[in-house]
């Protein structure tokens, strides 16, 4: 599966899904709390990234798109 056979509603999932688990990496394992976690994430440069399904950033480990947050 590549980033352009992918249908929107897949894209979503993928991207929701991931963006969940970075946050939850964030508050459990790095001390954030839910709404700081969530404030990175959601503010970060590399979620416009990841909401741009060209990128295929969404087909990544949630780890591996944390490496990237600014």
């Amino acid at each position: 599966m590549t980033a352009q056979n992918v249908s929107q509603q897949e894209f979503k999932y993928l991207k929701e899904h991931l963006t969940a688990r970075m946050i939850q990496i964030l508050a459990e394992e790095q001390g954030y709390s839910l709404e700081e976690a969530i404030d990175r994430v959601y503010t970060s440069p590399i979620y416009d990234k990841l909401s741009d399904v060209r990128t295929g950033l969404f087909f990544q480990s949630p780890r591996y798109v944390l490496s990237y947050l600014s």
